[in-house]
Parts: C-alpha cells; structure tokens; sequence
C-alpha cells in the first residue's frame, strides 16, 4: 500500500470522504478506476491559527500498479507502507502441565493473559476484584453514599483503574513489535470505536471499556483461561530460587510461571512480595485536580469555530527552579472521582465517557515527587508518603470520604472558600470547603500555584480566581518498582513483574503492551 501524508480539510468542509478521494487522485495523478481501496491510517485537528482550524490527515492507499505511481510521485508525502502486523512464533511450542498464573486483571494482566491463551497455555487469571458488571454497581454506591468496599473500587477490579478513567490510548513506548496494533485491534474486535486505530490521542472512554473488557475477558475463557474473581493472592512457594506455588485466600496453585500484573494501589501485595523480591523506590507525582467549565477551554483552543469540534485537550508543563508541575490524564467534558480503595483516605482521579460532553473539564496539575523526598529505609515508604497525605485529605473532607476544595485564587491568598463562582465541583461523593495546603506538602502547593499562573499564560483564564482545586491526587503511578532482569523475571525464576504497579508501564497502552511482552518472554522461556 501507498501512504499519503499531510492531506488538509477544512473543519466545516462537508462530505469529508469525498474530499479525501478527490486529495487522493490528485496527489497520486491517477484516476477513479486506478483506486482500488484507501482508509484513513491518522486523523488530528491543527489548530495553531484559530481563523483556519483544519482537520489533518494521512491515509492509505490501494492501487492497481502501485510500482510505476510511486515511481512518478513526490517523495516526502508519498512513501510505500512498510508491512505493519503483530506477530508471534507459536509453532513448537512445548505446552506445560502447568498452567501459568497471572495475578491482576487489569490491561497489563488481560493481555498477558490473552496472549498465553492464543497459544494454547490456558493461563489461570487471580483477581481480588469483582467482574466489571458487579464492580460498577459497588462503584456507583460508593459515590452515592460514601460506603466504600475496600476489595471492588475504582483501583480494584476487572479492567483495572483505567476502566473508571478517560480510557486514553496514547503511549510514549517505542514499538517496533506492533503490539501497540495488537492492542488497538483487540479492543475494536472487543466492542471499540474503529476510530482509536487512526485519530490523535484516541480514547475509549469509560461507558466503552466497561463493555470492552467483557468481551476480552470472555474470548481468554472461551480460548481455555480460567478467572478466579474475588480471590486474594496471598503468598509464593519457591525452592532454590525457582517458583512452585501461588498461594490465595481460596487455594494452592502449581505452577512454574507467575506474573505478578497488580496495579499500582495494590498494598498489601507489595508489602507481601517486600519479603522474597528486589524492590526500588521509584519517581512519582502528586497533586490537585482541577476544573474549569468544558466550553471555556473549547473556546481558548479552537476559537468561534469549538461547537463543531470535539472537546478540547490540553498537556501543560511547567518547569520551575526546584520541580516540574504538568498537568496529566486530562478528561474534556469528563469528572472528578471518588478513587479510594483504602478506609479513612481520600483519592480523586478523572473520568470521562466516550463523547466527553459533561459540563467540566479536568486535569490532575502534578509536582515530581523523588525517593530523596519520603526514602527513610524502606523501597516501599513511597506508599507510606502517598498514605499520609490521603489520611489528611479524608480528615479535611470531614471524614466520610467527601473531597476538600479549594478555588484557586483562595488556594493562592491563605484563604478558605466560603462559595463557588461559575465552576462547580463534579467530585462524587460529595466535597468540603477546606485550606488544600493541609492535605498536601508545602513545596508541592507552591509548585502548583506557579504552575497554574504560568499555564495561564498558555490557554487564557486557566488561572481564573474560581477554578476549582480538589484534593488529593496521589495515584498516577507507582511508587515502587519490582526488579526484573533482561529475561523479565525478579530474583525468583519463573516470577514476572509486568505492568504499571510493577513499575514497568504508565496507562493502559503501555500496561497492556507490557503484559504482552512479558507472555512472549513466558513463551521464549
């Protein structure tokens, strides 16, 4: 096939195809009867001039003599597609006896588990969490009523925490393997929208993945893989630094194979794993959320023309003297949640569905956080750091799991807010007007303050006196990371530390990639 790059469309143009089609013959100097087939390979908006937003396309192109139409075309944004799919050598392979055991059901754990399956390996899926079905009932009564269930949450269940988020595709992970398409090709055949394969930061959105990770889970056991749901890893059995058993709450397991795809709020495991693995502390980020009203920043990015746009992102950072301050998993027309997984501490984090048409938009604003900040003797004291500040963020909140709040220009003047302006908090379960400097470090809340007077150089009012802070967002990776070698194996063999909480990934491209790779290395193995 051809691609063709840098094809420009008005945004208001009508019949989109056609125009596309039309670039298509003309760039290629062929006619309608030469065109045998063309998609769309990437789809992004350029919006650098408000008074000519355009879309931005490069497609792919089918042709009947495709040698002689390159050999006439303009090179630069005409070049031959080189093959792009994922593959993977599963002939002679030697099938255990024992099943490989994969603790974690989130992306990293279900593609590990996916892949293992589609070779024939029947791997056994260990998840402390309820199926998704049940787990957003438990979820949807938490924000109702503050009733939190510490074992089905936000954090813990099928689909992992990015099943309550914005459902972000993106990735900064270098993939000459494609499993970056295997991933995106799964969750189309799963039930997602076919757009995430080619437009710009593609999302899923949470309505979506709830029903998308389902369907994935449904064809691992249709292809022999088992869930146990509900069922706490409790401990290994090793001998001679080799792995023997995976013990639970329920039963003994053997096998020679287990990947441990926990999430990065999976506590109690680490402090487990602390006894037997190599562990190191590792950077990580804390912050605020904050929100402002979705039609503002549609009009600071776009201009007159955002009502015929999809909602508008932003990725802001800030460098200061000391720290970085960025903004990070921003959710347009999505809302501010309720993530705590443990008692007497609160958590915020972002969810938008598909078509992101709620009322606010809002982003985590992060300070960099290094083991220099909370190491004392311990690889896990970043968790202790992350729970002291989610104890004083329940405490401000009143302590049944409300949020404290905060506007911005009383965050910056020592002041408490006594009303809201135009912005109102969407946090479920409910929020509390209280002093955020509090909840969080003071280095921390100095950071954010200049990083919001500086990003409102970037996008106008995102400064504004109202915006509204909520507080405590302490969860955007994992403080911890479980050592592996070149074989992604820990100090045990037959033990693979896979994913986010594992310390290898961060969101749910890069986890469920990981999980892959590690199953390949199973394979290899």
């Amino acid at each position: 096939m051809i691609k063709i790059s840098n094809i420009r469309i008005d945004i208001s143009s009508k019949d989109k195809e056609n125009i596309i089609k039309q670039q298509i013959l003309k760039k290629l100097k062929i006619i309608d009867d030469d065109l045998i087939n063309w998609k769309i390979n990437k789809q992004s908006i350029d919006a650098r001039r408000k008074n000519k937003i355009t879309y931005l396309y490069s497609v792919y192109v089918e042709v009947t003599d495709e040698e002689n139409v390159l050999k006439r075309a303009k090179k630069g944004s005409i070049s031959k597609v080189l093959d792009e799919e994922y593959k993977i050598d599963n002939e002679n392979l030697k099938i255990k006896d024992k099943p490989p055991v994969i603790v974690g059901a989130g992306p990293a754990g279900l593609f590990c588990a996916l892949i293992l399956a589609e070779c024939n390996f029947k791997p056994i899926i260990i998840e402390q969490g309820k199926r998704v079905e049940e787990r957003v009932k438990d979820i949807n009564d938490f924000w109702e009523t503050g009733d939190l269930n510490t074992k089905s949450n936000v954090q813990f269940g099928e689909g992992g925490a990015g099943t309550f988020s914005d459902g972000k595709l993106t990735t900064l992970v270098r993939d000459k393997e494609n499993r970056s398409l295997k991933v995106l090709q799964e969750f189309i055949e799963a039930g997602a929208p076919e757009e995430i394969n080619y437009i710009k930061n593609p999302h899923i959105g949470t309505d979506n993945l709830r029903k998308v990770v389902i369907n994935i889970r449904k064809k691992i056991e249709k292809l022999g893989g088992r869930f146990y749901f509900q069922e706490t890893f409790k401990d290994l059995v090793f001998k001679d630094d080799y792995i023997q058993k995976v013990v639970t709450d329920k039963r003994e397991i053997e096998t020679d194979d287990i990947v441990i795809a926990i999430g990065h709020s999976s506590r109690e495991t680490f402090f487990m794993l602390d006894k037997y693995l190599n562990m190191t502390p590792k950077p990580f980020s804390i912050g605020l959320r904050v929100e402002h009203l979705r039609k503002d920043i549609d009009f600071n990015q776009y201009g007159k023309m955002h009502d015929i746009l999809p909602s508008a992102e932003y990725k802001l950072v800030h460098h200061g003297n000391d720290r970085s301050t960025y903004t990070f998993c921003m959710c347009p027309g999505g809302h501010v949640i309720g993530a705590s997984s443990e008692e007497n501490s609160v958590v915020t984090n972002g969810m938008s569905n598909f078509k992101r048409n709620a009322e606010n938009s809002n982003s985590a604003v992060l300070v960099n956080i290094t083991p220099e900040d909370y190491y004392i003797d311990s690889p896990l004291d970043g968790i202790k750091f992350q729970q002291k500040w989610e104890m004083k963020a329940f405490q401000l909140g009143g302590g049944d799991y409300q949020a404290p709040v905060q506007l911005f220009g009383d965050l910056e003047n020592g002041r408490i807010s006594t009303k809201l302006g135009d912005i109102k908090p969407s946090y479920k379960p409910g929020y509390q007007f209280a002093d955020l400097r509090e909840c969080l470090p003071d280095y921390v809340i100095e950071s954010i303050i200049e990083g919001i007077n500086y990003f409102g150089n970037k996008i106008e009012n995102f400064n504004r006196s109202d915006a509204v802070l909520t507080g405590v967002e302490t969860r955007s990776s994992s403080p911890v990371r479980i050592d592996r070698d070149d074989n992604l194996q820990s100090n045990i063999k037959g033990l693979y530390p896979c994913g986010e909480g594992a310390g290898y990934a961060g969101g749910i491209m890069s986890s469920a990639m990981d999980g892959i790779k590690v199953a390949e290395q199973i394979l290899k193995n």
